[in-house]
């Protein structure tokens, strides 16, 4: 052998060896082996799955040597394997919560109908005619037990479940999830026909007085050992695992509640009893202690269906009330009382036991109510806003921006308020340090936000104050009111002071600096600096306010001006300007801007150009805000002077043929910002200047910047979109240029041994911008032609890279896109979902009329599976169209496959009628969806509300049928009425007939809308 080998066989030899898994037939051949598996800490198989494998194979069909299929024979084998899996139950305690999470109904009713065999309960009679108290401990037990999973199962099934999404289709694994569907349902459909005799059964049990006891391993062995003798031992009282009848009550209590309040939707009296056995179940629960043997409640679920009950059932007495500080909350609201509302949450602030975003819900639901004409709320809000305030302040959360709103006007009556709402909230003198820190800067920036002197000396001079305050806290912060009183009147009026301030050293350097913040008069801001550089010469006083900022490319060139003065006037003068610009003030920005043109203009060639594109600029932002020019035309003064920055940027090629203009700006070396460009370049697109960037700008421009060719390219689609025969070519030139931005390059990385590893993906160097640079430009664009062009272009990369026909979006001009990318595995997916969403939501801001966007809009929600979102848009956008319905929807709107999806939204929203209802706006009616929706009766809409809008005579006829199988007498007279009108006649001529289907859509359609919207 050589070393290696021997090395590796070493190595091999030494490491720990996974024991095999046991198999489920090792349990038939060896009695003890099952006990001492389930003793492990990590038994391998679990338990859930040796229940499943003893049972699959107990169930196995035989077949027989003519190869005919018989069910599954009553042998030692089966019986022994069934036995075990109750062996395995019995081990977990017959925790119903375990067995429900983890098998399958049909499996689950198997063993439980096992449990039923072995404990001798009577075959054939139904278990509401059993008398409970007569039969043994154990057999009683198996009777709750299974009528206790079958209101548990019943509860279940009602609640909606998300289907998961289907793999790759397989035949045979298809058949057999379509047999378990079957099956499902059928013990479905039984348990609910049987679950008034299982409520009545968990009732009886109620009225027993003795405990119980259910099958343990060693029980299960006697059966197994000697059936008569297991019997007799299992009726005495002594066998099996001892349940106390408390306990016994509490789960029967919390299963009954939960029944009846699923039964409350449709039955109102059906909540007292859910509140009954619920309240009850929390008693008992209580009593049993912390550790009970056989009892499993969720005590959060718990509570959450007592507040409920609260809520919906109308209080007994004032005990219940103090049940829960939810339902208090509720009926305080329910019956006005908004004084106890606010004592309510004043307890709170110091109990914390409502959660803030409950908090916040009353106080929006009560601003719902102001709103809505009971001005009598608005004190109240301000009172719960406050309350909700000073919890905030407590637990350090920031402070909501409707509080300031309130206090925009306050008054005594709401200061005197707060301040009690903060003294009752914190005892000061059980209350930490850290609470009474909090307390006391939330007062201190009170009083600093309040105008009135008067306001804040009544919270300064307040005994809660006074002791959080110390005295020379309490004078500074006095102090500093009034030194900023006068600075709060020159925000509403000027003072005239202000403005006649002698050129004296006797100046206070402070005041002036203030003024120079709060000015934007070029011609004071110039005075101001004369009269600072008068009294000191050695100051920088563009370093006065932080906020006062200048792009970096300009800051070397503005900060390099020698001359003291001249520097910070620059700075200060394009600081403000810019300024102003953000806050939409381009009356001031263009002074400041005019000033210091005129100022530049005498010393400086470099920073004149500066100025004149920093105005440029400023005319494009005013054009686009409609400041200017009301949505008109931009003027042709503007657009040259854009098109002239733009070839200004040419860059000096040898050999190249550039002006002398030109040539002396890049001598000059001026600083130019990007931001510049991109606006010049969104200016053009917006305008249609799609002449000048497809055939008269400069192609070296093209090659160098990144904006101009992307516009270029842009502007040469869109140019040929309005035509006759749309253009591939530039097309593909866009597509590939946007595709790249979206690849990603591999990042690799050496490691210590030489080899190299690949460590992560980063955006590709080789597009022409990265991502976040072409969204922020996209965002400047406002042209529906390039918007949808862009839109199209990225829902089509949307849909290739994610590869999924079914949920494909959808959108205008879709042909003229490549139909593949060569390097698909390099485009960031998730980056191209997220832009898409990004440009068609920024899209509809600026046009929300635009129905093509709705459906896109609409597709995007239903790909990824927001049904009810898809639905509204869906509505929009064929609200839109019609004149909210009262026209027909265009065909090319509501097409065959945006209708299917309506049906799809609603199929998932579990709204089945509205289902069968937009089948018939198919061109040709889909007859089997609509039957199958009918057929569920766990609809989550109007259901018969909806039968005055099917026009369908088919339809209408199988809901017929469907309410007289069933029994419903009142829904099918509500459907035969709906045959029964004359316009829906069959013999009545073509056009009645179509009259009729248009009314009837346009009424359903409005109610989808309102519903929706």
């Amino acid at each position: 052998m050589s070393a290696e080998a021997a090395d590796r066989e070493a190595v091999t030899s030494s490491r720990p060896c996974t024991p095999p898994q046991t198999i489920w037939f090792e349990f038939l051949l060896d009695e003890g082996l099952l006990e001492k598996h389930l003793q492990k800490s990590y038994p391998d198989p679990s338990p859930i799955q040796l229940i499943n494998q003893f049972l699959e194979q107990a169930s196995k069909p035989s077949v027989n040597e003519q190869n005919q299929v018989h069910p599954p024979t009553d042998n030692k084998r089966n019986r022994t394997l069934k036995l075990l899996a109750l062996k395995v139950a019995a081990h977990l305690k017959w925790d119903l919560e375990l067995l429900e999470k983890s098998l399958t109904v049909p499996v689950l009713n198997m063993l439980l109908n096992e449990l039923l065999c072995v404990s001798k309960v009577p075959p054939g009679v139904k278990h509401v005619d059993l008398d409970l108290c007569s039969l043994p401990p154990t057999t009683t037990m198996a009777v709750l037990v299974y009528n206790r999973w079958a209101v548990r199962t019943t509860v279940q099934s009602s609640f909606p479940v998300k289907q998961l999404k289907p793999g790759p289709p397989q035949l045979n694994i298809m058949n057999q999830m379509q047999q378990e569907k079957e099956l499902t349902d059928n013990i479905l459909k039984v348990l609910k026909e049987q679950a008034g005799d299982s409520i009545l059964v968990l009732e009886q049990a109620l009225q027993l007085t003795t405990d119980l006891h259910v099958h343990t391993m060693r029980t299960l062995d006697l059966i197994a050992a000697e059936p008569s003798l297991a019997n007799g031992e299992t009726e005495s009282s002594a066998a099996g695992l001892c349940i106390s009848v408390d306990e016994m009550r509490c789960q029967v209590c919390y299963d009954l509640g939960t029944v009846f309040f699923s039964q409350g939707s449709s039955n109102l009296t059906a909540y007292e009893k859910a509140k009954e056995h619920l309240f009850k179940t929390s008693e008992l629960l209580s009593k049993i202690g912390p550790n009970p043997v056989h009892c499993r409640i969720d005590r959060r679920r718990l509570d959450g269906y007592c507040q409920a009950c609260a809520v919906l059932t109308t209080p007994s007495d004032t005990n219940e009330l103090q049940l829960t500080t939810y339902g208090r909350v509720h009926h305080c609201i329910k019956s006005s009382n908004y004084q106890g509302l606010i004592d309510i949450f004043l307890e709170d602030n110091i109990t914390l036991s409502l959660l803030s975003h409950f908090r916040q819900s009353v106080l929006r639901e009560l601003y719902q109510m102001a709103q809505n004409g009971d001005r009598n709320l608005e004190e109240i809000c301000f009172k719960v806003c406050s309350c909700n305030t000073v919890r905030n302040v407590l637990e350090q959360q920031v402070i909501g921006v409707r509080f300031h709103q309130l206090l925009l006007k306050p008054t005594k009556e709401r200061i005197d308020f707060l301040l009690e709402a903060c003294a009752r909230s914190l005892n000061l003198d059980k209350a930490s340090e850290d609470s009474k820190q909090k307390m006391a800067a939330f007062l201190k920036n009170l009083c600093q936000s309040l105008d009135d002197p008067q306001f804040v000396f009544m919270i300064s001079s307040h005994d809660m104050c006074m002791r959080l305050f110390k005295d020379e806290e309490r004078k500074l912060l006095l102090d500093q009111i009034r030194k900023r009183s006068p600075r709060l009147n020159l925000s509403t009026k000027p003072l005239t002071v202000f403005y006649d301030i002698p050129a004296s050293a006797s100046v206070n350097i402070g005041q002036l600096e203030h003024q120079l913040i709060l000015t934007v008069d070029p011609g004071r801001i110039r005075q101001i600096l004369i009269e600072l550089h008068g009294m000191t010469s050695d100051r920088q006083f563009w370093t006065v306010s932080n906020k006062w900022e200048v792009p970096t490319v300009y800051g070397g060139v503005i900060l390099g001006i020698k001359d003291n003065l001249t520097r910070d006037l620059v700075y200060i003068l394009m600081a403000k300007g810019l300024h102003c610009i953000a806050i939409k003030d381009f009356i001031h920005a263009r002074q400041l801007y005019s000033s210091c043109l005129e100022l530049v203009t005498e010393f400086s060639p470099k920073l004149r150009q500066v100025m004149l594109n920093e105005m440029l600029l400023l005319d494009i932002s005013a054009h686009k805000c409609g400041t200017d020019s009301a949505g008109e035309r931009p003027p042709a003064d503007l657009v040259s002077r854009v098109r002239g920055y733009l070839e200004m940027r040419l860059p000096a090629y040898p050999g190249g043929k550039i002006s002398s203009r030109h040539s002396a700006m890049l001598r000059e070396d001026i600083p130019l910002r990007q931001i510049i460009t991109e606006e010049c370049v969104a200016f053009m697109l917006n305008w249609k200047e799609n002449e000048y960037l497809t055939l008269q700008i400069p192609a070296a421009l093209v090659q160098n910047n990144p904006y101009v060719k992307l516009g270029q390219l842009l502007a040469a689609t869109c140019k040929e979109l309005p035509g006759p025969k749309e253009s591939r070519r530039t097309a593909k030139d866009l597509w590939d240029v946007v595709v790249q931005i979206f690849c990603l390059s591999n990042q690799h990385k050496r490691i210590n041994d030489g080899r190299v590893s690949l460590i992560k993906h980063r955006e590709s160097t080789l597009g022409i911008m990265y991502r976040s640079e072409l969204v922020t430009f996209i965002k400047r664009l406002n042209d529906p032609l390039v918007l949808t062009t862009l839109i199209s272009l990225l829902v089509k990369l949307h849909n290739i890279v994610r590869d999924d026909i079914v949920n494909d979006v959808t959108a205008e001009h879709m042909s003229i896109w490549p139909t593949s990318v060569p390097n698909l595995q390099s485009v960031d997916v998730e980056a191209v979902a997220v832009t898409m969403k990004e440009l068609v939501s920024y899209s509809l801001n600026i046009n929300s009329c635009n129905h093509f966007w709705l459906i896109t809009q609409a597709d995007i929600y239903f790909a990824t599976n927001q049904f009810s979102a898809a639905l509204h848009f869906y509505l929009q956008a064929g609200a839109i169209c019609s004149d909210f319905f009262n026209k027909a929807v265009p065909s090319d709107v509501y097409t065959d496959m945006v209708l299917k999806r309506m049906i799809k939204c609603c199929s998932m929203l579990n709204c089945h009628t509205q289902v069968a209802i937009l089948c018939q706006f198919l061109r040709e009616v889909d007859y089997m969806t609509a039957f199958k929706a009918l057929q569920e009766q766990n609809s989550h809409d109007a259901m018969d509300s909806y039968y005055d809008y099917i026009w369908d005579i088919t339809i209408l006829e199988y809901l017929t049928h469907i309410h007289h199988k069933r029994g419903e007498l009142d829904k099918r007279q509500i459907a035969i009425k709906a045959i029964g009108q004359s316009e829906l006649n069959s013999s009545n001529p073509e056009e009645v007939l179509h009259l009729a289907a248009q009314k009837r859509k346009k009424k359903f359609l409005q109610a989808m809308a309102k519903l929706y919207f």
